[in-house]
């Protein structure tokens, strides 16, 4: 673990940002071992919609890790159709609580087009202030030049892609292979 109790992971970089009523959620496609690219064409964001109600995860960290907690959230959300912050704090409580969730290494970017979090195992789930947020090892890249772009009048994708782009060019765990997914009114 990283300072602060934050993972330090390398191999990837998450970025959603809000614009317009819609979010956009983009992911790399690298994965890394150690210095290695493993894959470059990873799906690391994903739609879901348990019982109908539709929401884009984004995950970095371990992949197995993240499944397990995306399975997690699926159920929750099934619990609770519509109230994505309440099911993003229930996982959270439970992966703060649970012996074997204790151990997942992995984060979350999660919304529902309307709210946006970012849900961690030190307990945390966090509500952007800026309409970006952006985790993985080149996440803070990604959020930089997102932040710096929404100054700009381009829509949601255009800044998620060049932002994204920013930081493939710093981070050498990031690629530019990306999965974007768009939730929101049309």
């Amino acid at each position: 673990m990283a300072e602060g109790g934050a993972p330090g992971w390398h191999g990837t970089t998450i970025l959603a940002v809000r614009r317009g009523g819609r979010v956009v959620v983009a992911g790399d496609g690298q994965v890394s071992l150690g210095q290695t690219v493993i894959k470059g064409t990873a799906r690391k964001v994903r739609r879901i919609a348990p019982g109908g109600h539709a929401a884009v995860v984004g995950f970095a960290g371990s992949t197995a890790d993240a499944f397990t907690l995306l399975e997690r959230l699926e159920k929750k959300l099934e619990a609770m159709p519509g109230q994505i912050g309440r099911a993003c704090v229930e996982l959270a409580k439970d992966w703060r609580t649970d012996r074997y969730l204790q151990k997942l290494e992995a984060m979350l970017i999660v919304t529902d087009g309307a709210g946006l979090f970012v849900v961690t195992g030190a307990g945390d789930v966090l509500e952007p202030e800026h309409d970006a947020a952006a985790i993985g090892s080149g996440g803070m890249y990604a959020l930089a030049a997102a932040r710096g772009l929404m100054e700009t009048d381009a829509d949601a994708e255009t800044i998620a892609r060049k932002a994204m782009a920013i930081a493939a060019d710093i981070c050498v765990y990031t690629n530019g292979n990306l999965t974007v997914e768009t939730i929101g009114r049309d």
